[in-house]
């Protein structure tokens, strides 16, 4: 009965070695795949970063209106994290002032053309 049990155990052992090369040749596959792609993005932004060196700096009030733009946004970030996570009034409303109700209705309707 050892030999019967040593067989099985020696057959295990081989099946799960076997189950690892093919693991490890698939593990290989994919980090070359990776290794492909990342090349490939790499290459992508550099010949992005280098068309954009090659196109001249925007009008200088661009950049600040862009500044401005972008120190606003970062200011009310958490307002609108705290609203959209449920946990605080929308931003645009004031604190002691209730939210307003948008307007509920149709669009005007066009002024008839006349023929001619």
């Amino acid at each position: 009965m050892r030999k019967w049990r040593r067989a099985e155990l020696l057959e295990q052992m081989e099946s799960c070695r076997e189950q690892q090369k093919i693991q490890r040749r698939q593990q290989l596959k994919e980090c070359e795949a990776a290794r492909l792609r990342n090349a490939t993005l790499l290459q992508d932004l550099q010949k992005t970063e280098d068309r954009l060196r090659g196109r001249p700096l925007p009008h200088p009030n661009l950049l600040t209106l862009e500044t401005r733009y972008w120190a606003s946004v970062e200011e009310f970030i958490p307002a609108w994290e705290r609203f959209l996570l449920g946990k605080g009034p929308h931003p645009a409303h004031s604190p002691g002032q209730p939210p307003r109700r948008a307007k509920q209705g149709l669009p005007p309707r066009p002024k008839p053309r006349t023929a001619r």
